[in-house]
């Protein structure tokens, strides 16, 4: 009988560890740096300008959970961030749109 409640006691704790780890919620697909507003006066302008690696993306929005306000964050702003490329058939073919992102 002691043997079975050791038994049962072992595979209850690996199943609690096994269930309760997600893997390190700290990666993330890319680091990148928000340089500021897209300004330019023009019909597919606007939105925000992000550096990964060395292409410069565009994007129109952050995720509502992110917790970054671009209206009052300095720039440049170092991020690590989850994104894809928007739909390449309209302008600008550098549009991404971004799943999650987090200051660095």
């Amino acid at each position: 009988m002691l043997r079975v409640k050791l038994i049962i006691g072992i595979f209850a704790i690996f199943v609690v560890l096994i269930c309760c780890h997600e893997g390190n919620s700290d990666d993330y697909k890319s680091n990148g740096i928000i340089t500021g507003a897209d300004v330019r006066m023009c019909a597919c302008c606007g939105g925000w300008f992000i550096q990964i690696d060395s292409t410069i993306y565009e994007f129109d929005k952050l995720p509502d959970n992110s917790k970054i306000n671009l209206d009052i964050e300095a720039f440049p702003l170092y991020v690590k961030l989850d994104w894809q490329l928007s739909d390449l058939t309209g302008c600008p073919d550098k549009k991404i749109t971004i799943q999650r992102i987090k200051k660095e």
